[in-house]
């Protein structure tokens, strides 16, 4: 049996580094460092890449993202402006874009960094007696200067839309009410903010360069109400 004992002892130590390893949290200077170094000003944002079967989902969210990050301090270019011009050389989708140097988004716009978007989930779900709204969003910054990736989330909140109701034809039609009446543009509004928030603010924000200590959440968070 003593023969096992140090296999059982670096087996316990490859548990423990593991469980320290889940449970640590970062700051936001640990977690996005570059962000810090960069210096970033300007966010071009581009159109959504759609990975749903939602062909509207990208013009509602492209409603919904200026708002946030010119709140965390950043200049955004006009958003509209910017989709026209990419409409004009017939580029309506994100995933069209995913492959040119950033250099030419600097070159073009002055940005300092674009965003990237991906709509991963925009779907209505319905079961016997109940049903949900989901909203999926990965989200990526990249460097116009370096082309690297500085910043990333990926978020998705689930909404439950069930009646709640003992009698199962008045659960039914409570759940196509509170499913039709659960707006997607209210759950991309609150993934923005929630992503939004774990990232480094920009020097229109008066905590510029203040945050660095503050925590962040993990990546790919999924949130059900």
């Amino acid at each position: 049996m003593k023969k096992f004992y140090p296999f059982i002892g670096v087996l316990v130590l490859l548990v423990l580094q593991g469980c320290e390893s889940t449970s640590r949290s970062y700051s936001k200077r640990d977690a996005y460092p570059l962000m810090y170094e960069e210096a970033v000003k300007s966010i071009l944002v581009v159109p959504a890449v759609n990975q749903t079967t939602a062909a509207d989902a990208p013009v509602l969210y492209a409603t919904t993202v200026l708002p946030p990050l010119a709140e965390a301090g950043y200049y955004v270019m006009p958003i509209p402006v910017v989709e026209q011009l990419f409409q004009q050389q017939g580029i309506t989708d994100g995933s069209q874009l995913r492959e040119v140097d950033t250099g030419q988004f600097k070159n073009l716009f002055g940005a300092d960094a674009v965003l990237f978007v991906t709509i991963v989930r925009w779907d209505t779900s319905y079961y016997v007696t109940g049903g949900n709204v989901s909203v999926g969003l990965d989200f990526t910054l990249v460097s116009t200067t370096t082309s690297q990736t500085i910043w990333s989330q990926a978020q998705t909140l689930n909404v439950e839309t069930s009646g709640n109701s003992n009698d199962l034809l008045v659960s039914i039609i409570a759940t196509a009410l509170n499913t039709a009446f659960t707006k997607y543009i209210d759950l991309a509004h609150d993934i923005n903010g929630a992503a939004i928030r774990q990232l480094p603010v920009g020097p229109y924000h008066p905590n510029h360069r203040q945050d660095g200590e503050e925590p962040v959440s993990q990546t790919g968070r999924v949130v059900n109400r």
